[in-house]
């Protein structure tokens, strides 16, 4: 199901399987972002609708219609 611009997600882990499942996790945001680790702190740059961070392996996601926003990224998880 695609619910557009107006779906709405619990967790990160949500967010990710979304984007995967739409073949948007290697596709290039419209804008990189510089994203803070929720697990290690350290910052890294995040230019596709999937991300992880290169020094703790957290997975991150956002949605097409969401990433204008470095507040709208969520962590999925380690490895996830």
């Amino acid at each position: 199901m695609h619910d557009g611009c107006s779906g709405s997600f619990a967790s990160g882990a949500q967010v990710v399987d979304k984007v995967r499942a739409m073949g948007f996790n290697i596709q290039p945001m419209p804008m990189p972002m510089t994203i803070n680790c929720a697990n290690c702190k350290d910052d890294f740059q995040m230019d596709c609708f999937e991300g992880c961070c290169p020094s703790c392996n957290m997975v991150y996601g956002v949605t097409p219609c969401h990433a204008f926003d470095p507040s709208n990224v969520m962590p999925a998880g380690v490895d996830y």
